[in-house]
């Protein structure tokens, strides 16, 4: 088990046994990332800017722990201790309890930069800030802070309570003991971790993202059906699911963010995404969170409360 990160002064708000974990953004990554947080004993602030919203994702949360509860790898009583961990809050004034907060947000520059911005002012000045973006360079997202120093990458995987792998990104400002840090709460977590330096897409993604894109040219082409790739890829190269199974469940829109993170990076052709994506991003074919992408996926349940 690795130490709590950025460790609180009994003068600080944030002094207590547990480590707290604010996470900014209630989506699926956002959810599993406060699932697993919560299942390691920390004290889980899960945020986004409605009340729907954020309830939503406690409820995404509680479904990622029941699964993780049918499939044999969590406990009943471990579950409900950690949904028992976490809460909600609309907004970041929340934040400076915290000893190191997640943005989970939407893979967009302008979004995460106005973001932390914001999280500077809102967190305690020792609490680290990390970023789950999943391409963009983190010393990019910490540019125009008073303290780059503190933001680090800390990206996780979908879904998060099933996957072991965390990657750590320093930016080039990031001081050594905020990375360290960053590593510590990964394997307190259970994870893996594997570093990368901050180049557009690290390791994982940059590898990804060539396979998706690959997959959806030749579905372009008409070299096969979306079912026999997605069954070649599974079959052929143990692959837990296909790239048009995979690229639903993580979202049409943020695959096609990443190819043109990767494309301005580099100018590689291998980056060059296909129409065809672009064409279904357009046509709000998103995946599983609208309802249909490669495929079709039944309706979201409401939240828990929400009005009938």
């Amino acid at each position: 088990m690795g130490t709590a990160p950025a460790a609180a002064s009994e003068s600080d708000p944030r002094a207590s046994v547990r480590t707290r974990v604010f996470v900014v953004g209630a989506g699926i990554m956002g959810s599993g990332i406060a699932a697993q947080s919560a299942l390691a004993g920390c004290a889980v602030t899960v945020e986004d800017v409605s009340e729907e919203l954020a309830r939503r994702g406690l409820d995404n949360a509680r479904r990622a722990l029941d699964s993780a509860v049918r499939k044999g790898r969590v406990s009943p009583a471990s579950r409900d201790e950690a949904l028992a961990n976490i809460d909600t809050a609309i907004g970041l004034r929340r934040a400076d309890a915290a000893q190191i907060v997640i943005e989970a947000a939407p893979e967009n520059l302008a979004l995460k930069r106005t973001l932390f911005t914001e999280l500077e002012a809102a967190a305690h000045p020792s609490a680290i800030l990390a970023t789950n973006t999943s391409s963009l360079p983190v010393t990019s997202i910490a540019s125009g802070l008073r303290d780059p120093g503190r933001v680090v990458g800390l990206h996780f995987f979908n879904p998060v309570l099933q996957m072991d792998l965390v990657e750590v990104i320093p930016g080039l400002r990031t001081r050594p003991e905020v990375a360290e840090a960053a590593r510590a709460f990964a394997r307190r977590l259970g994870k893996t971790v594997v570093d990368s330096r901050d180049s557009p897409g690290f390791v994982t993604t940059r590898a990804l993202a060539v396979l998706v894109n690959e997959a959806a040219w030749m579905l372009y082409e008409g070299t096969a059906t979306r079912e026999d790739i997605d069954t070649a890829y599974k079959l052929g190269f143990r692959h837990p699911m296909g790239p048009f199974e995979l690229t639903d469940l993580v979202g049409l829109d943020t695959a096609l963010a990443i190819l043109d993170v990767l494309w301005d990076g580099f100018r590689d052709s291998r980056y060059r995404a296909c129409p065809l994506l672009r064409s279904m991003v357009a046509a709000g074919k998103l995946g599983r969170k609208s309802g249909e992408g490669f495929y079709s996926y039944p309706a979201p349940p409401p939240p828990a409360g929400a009005a009938p």
